[in-house]
């Protein structure tokens, strides 16, 4: 499944309201940590169909960066009916990401 860009516009619907589980990847392009986790990220948008993945740009959305209380980058979310479920800040092995899936 592709990855999702989402802003403030749409993260209600692409997020909050989807019927699956998403990850949603808070970055920057400038982030090395963010650059190592891209292809990660992109495996994980490939392999499973039960998830949404997304990604929110923090330099271009910083109010939704705000909301989440995102302070460092990578940080990965995990949302489950609308709801934050699982949080991870900096970069981590692609085991750690599906674990954060369940």
């Amino acid at each position: 499944m592709a990855i999702t860009n989402v802003n403030t516009s749409n993260f209600n619907q692409e997020v909050l309201h989807a019927g699956k589980p998403v990850l949603v990847d808070f970055y920057a392009d400038w982030c090395g940590p963010c650059r190592m986790m891209s292809p990660i990220v992109d495996e994980i948008a490939a392999e499973r169909q039960d998830v949404k993945v997304c990604k929110v740009n923090i330099d271009e959305q910083p109010a939704l960066a705000q909301q989440y209380g995102v302070m460092s980058i990578p940080t990965m979310i995990v949302f489950q009916s609308g709801q934050p479920v699982a949080q991870h800040v900096g970069a981590q092995p692609k085991s750690g990401v599906l674990a954060m899936l369940g």
